[in-house]
């Protein structure tokens, strides 16, 4: 014999407090973190059942042997020596009879990843405590690892025929277990085999198109929809989970036609309808849309989502009192004046109302709008002529990530630029970008390229540009830039159509690009290839920029009747461009 440390009496008795006196289903504390493996998490999804449907618990002796496996099992878990946990655990089991025992045996034997102990202590709890899911779960598992599908079925049975839980949460419980193993066939043979019995039950085909869906199988989830509909022609559910995957698999004209169909022997259904009215939405059928949120408006007055969609709708259709309307009613309603606070801003602000639109973005405190909103009163605040006072209010704004913090120096750097003040706009992207050297943003270099240029300081511009393309060299927007630059700037005209021509071969039909393509053949004396280019750019965008190239490239051909017909139609869209009038200056006076 030999007498126990103080501190190893202190944890016997606090094991034997656990073992003895309550559920004893904790793991050891190596196993609170998260695992991936073979058997971990096979018992994680079936809750424990009830105190007052357990068998009567055996009354042990505590023996010196019981008291010292337990001290081994639990101190070899605590150290992460899963083996020796497991095999004393498992010698317990067995000797014990004691379901709690033989249970947490099962537990770290999944642990450990030791299949044949998990076994052996799975079966004797199960035995001993039969109507236990969690136990019948791990033998189904171990079963079909042994390739013995008719074991596994006889326990995913008793699995989902228990009383614990929703039919779909135990078939997504056995799905889940299934889904960790190699043969992904599996699966679908044992839901299917699952199901033979419950054919005519619309809960359990309900739960079958949702687990058939979720694992991939829209499909067949379609037919058993349709099938369980056959049945119960009148549930709401089904028939927007049926809608949902149709939607899902691409089929939106067919889900549009279902529903409407379904509304027509369901014209009262709140639910159904507001998936609709989503549904067209999604779809882009904005006017129908908003039709269908007005009858819901009118049977839910007060329906947050409702008045919302109605609000953003008429916002979309620049229908700014009837959104204003919507916007109002969903403001006076507890809890929602950030929401309603930041659109009815937006609506003041393009209604040209700056102070009104200053004070409903003041209102708006969090929620997803509240960065925007903020910044916005900064603008605003700049755009009455108080500078200083936006600065010192953009400073101030809550930032939670490095994206807004980069949207932040962009705004303080071009309110500054805005006014000219050249050398304070650099100086605030300088800062930004000293705080992280090693790693600059990039949007924080393009911003401060597109600033050197402003003030000709080309060789800022070239390095920035430079950096941004040597860490990602598909940056189409970076290539161009420096290319255009080079090409307008400089006579560097080769290197930048090669920068140029690798920003084209990224993004063949943007605008932007093709405008620099056709400007810096123009540069090379290529006339003909870049009218050719500049026409492709023009028919992207009617943008006035390149109507201005377009002409001056038309006029050196000689070709100054097509040149003026460029230049009138773009007038009349933009009769007030800078970039326009002055080539049209230079050439036609």
């Amino acid at each position: 014999m030999y007498k126990l440390p103080t501190s190893l009496i202190s944890l016997l008795i606090a094991l034997l407090l656990v073992l003895f006196n309550s559920a004893c289903s904790n793991l050891p504390l190596q196993e609170q973190k998260s695992t991936s493996g073979k058997t971990a998490g096979v018992t994680q999804d079936v809750a424990s059942q009830p105190d007052e449907n357990k068998p009567k618990r055996p009354k042990l002796e505590l023996t010196q042997d019981l008291l010292y496996k337990l001290l081994v099992a639990e101190i070899a878990g605590q150290r992460g020596q899963l083996d020796i946990s497991v095999k004393n655990y498992l010698e317990l089991a067995k000797s014990t009879r004691d379901y709690e025992i033989a249970g947490r045996a099962t537990r770290i034997a999944v642990y450990a990843r030791d299949d044949q102990a998990a076994y052996e202590a799975a079966t004797i709890w199960a035995e001993l405590e039969p109507e236990n899911t969690d136990a019948h779960q791990v033998l189904a598992v171990m079963a079909v690892r042994k390739g013995d599908l008719d074991t596994a079925m006889k326990h995913f049975r008793i699995v989902l025929n228990s009383s614990d839980g929703f039919m779909d949460q135990k078939l997504w419980v056995i799905a889940n277990l299934l889904g960790k193993e190699k043969d992904k066939k599996v699966v679908h043979q044992v839901i299917d085999t699952l199901m033979d019995d419950h054919q005519d039950d619309p809960d359990a085909l309900y739960a079958y198109a949702h687990v058939l869906s979720r694992l991939g199988d829209d499909e067949k989830a379609l037919d058993v929809l349709q099938k369980l509909l056959g049945i119960v022609p009148d549930n709401i559910n089904a028939t927007i989970s049926y809608v949902s995957i149709l939607q899902k698999v691409g089929r939106n004209n067919d889900a549009i036609k279902w529903l409407e169909k379904s509304l027509e022997d369901n014209k009262d259904s709140f639910d159904l309808r507001m998936f609709y009215a989503r549904l067209l939405t999604d779809e882009k059928r904005f006017d129908d849309a908003r039709r269908q949120f007005e009858i819901l408006a009118t049977s839910a007055p007060n329906n947050i989502e409702v008045l919302y969609a109605l609000g953003l709708l008429y916002l979309q259709a620049d229908r700014l009192d009837e959104a204003q309307s919507y916007f109002e009613r969903m403001e006076k309603l507890d809890g929602h004046t950030d929401e309603a606070g930041y659109y009815l801003g937006r609506i003041a602000e393009e209604k040209g109302d700056t102070e009104k639109a200053i004070n409903w973005y003041q209102s708006v405190q969090q929620g997803n709008n509240y960065f925007d909103a903020q910044i916005r009163q900064g603008l605003l605040i700049a755009k009455q002529g108080k500078l200083e006072e936006a600065r010192q209010h953009l400073q101030g704004i809550k930032i939670e990530n490095k994206q807004q913090k980069t949207i932040l120096t962009q705004a303080e750097a071009e309110l500054l630029t805005e006014e000219q003040r050249y050398s304070e706009a650099m100086e605030v992207y300088n800062q930004a970008l000293a705080e992280n050297p090693g790693n600059p943003d990039p949007d924080l270099l393009y911003a401060r390229a597109m600033l050197a240029e402003k003030i000709d300081r080309l060789d800022i511009l070239e390095q920035d540009l430079k950096t941004i393309i040597n860490n990602d060299p598909e940056n189409a927007q970076a290539l161009n830039a420096l290319g255009y630059t080079l090409a307008d700037r400089t006579d560097r005209y080769q290197e930048a159509y090669s920068f140029i021509k690798k920003a084209l071969e990224i993004k063949p039909n943007d605008f932007y690009i093709l405008d620099s393509m056709g400007w810096v053949l123009y540069r090379m004396g290529r006339l003909d290839e870049s009218v050719e280019y500049l026409h492709k750019a023009l028919a992207e965008r009617s943008d006035p920029e390149i109507a201005a190239h377009l002409g001056e490239v038309l006029w050196v051909k000689g070709d100054k009747a097509a040149a003026r017909d460029i230049w009138e139609a773009a007038l009349q869209q933009t009769p007030q461009d800078s970039k326009l009038l002055d080539v049209i200056k230079r050439f036609n006076p």
